[in-house]
C-alpha cells in the first residue's frame, strides 16, 4: 500500500465550508497490462475510498480500472465540529490503510 498526501485546514470557523484534498500513491494496475512472457500483470487498484470526520461518512467513492495511477480527491465538508478526519482504502488484494487529520473548529 502507498501513503496519501493530505490537505485539511487546522482550522475552520464553525459553519464554513472548508476543502479537503487528498493525493494516494497507488500503482493502480488494471490488470489488462501484458507481461513479456504473454501474460497480464494481476489487477491491483483501489476500489473504495472513504473520509470520515469523528467517525461520520462524508465522503465515498468506488473505484474501477480506469482511474488512474495516485488518484486524487477534492471535496468540500462544512466545518461542525473539531475533531479527526480520517480517510481510508482499499484495494484488491484486501489491503487497507487509514491516514488521519485533526481540524479544530471555533
Amino acid at each position: 500500500m502507498g501513503r496519501a498526501l493530505i490537505n485539511v485546514p487546522k482550522t475552520a470557523r464553525k459553519g464554513e465550508i472548508v476543502e479537503i484534498r487528498a493525493l494516494v500513491s497507488h500503482p493502480m494496475e488494471t490488470g489488462y497490462r501484458p507481461t513479456g512472457d504473454g501474460r497480464f500483470h494481476p489487477r491491483d487498484i483501489i476500489n473504495r475510498f472513504v473520509v470520515t470526520w469523528n467517525g461520520e461518512e462524508i465522503f465515498s467513492a468506488d473505484l474501477f480500472p480506469a482511474v488512474s495511477a495516485n488518484p486524487y480527491f477534492a471535496f468540500s465538508a462544512i466545518a461542525t465540529e473539531s475533531g479527526t478526519v480520517a480517510f481510508r482504502w482499499i484495494d484488491d488484494r484486501g489491503g487497507a490503510q487509514v491516514e488521519t487529520a485533526q481540524i479544530t473548529v471555533t
